[in-house]
């Protein structure tokens, strides 16, 4: 995970919402059968505020052709 942010505090009894974007993907050079994915991930709380941050790269399994 890279770019992590604790933006605000998070007290009892709050109600947390997450989202997750994917930012970019590509084929993996070394693994014909992945890819490399970068997430961007979200955290808000119930005012619609974001608490939370980061990115994170991930090696992800390809469906096979059909």
């Amino acid at each position: 995970m890279t770019d992590v942010a604790f933006r605000k505090p998070v007290l009892h009894g709050d109600t947390i919402r997450s989202q997750t974007t994917i930012l970019e993907k590509r084929e993996s050079k070394s693994r014909p059968d992945a890819g490399i994915v970068v997430f961007e991930h979200r955290g808000f709380n119930q005012r619609g505020e974001e608490i939370a941050y980061c990115k994170r790269t991930g090696l992800m399994h390809k469906r096979p052709k059909a």
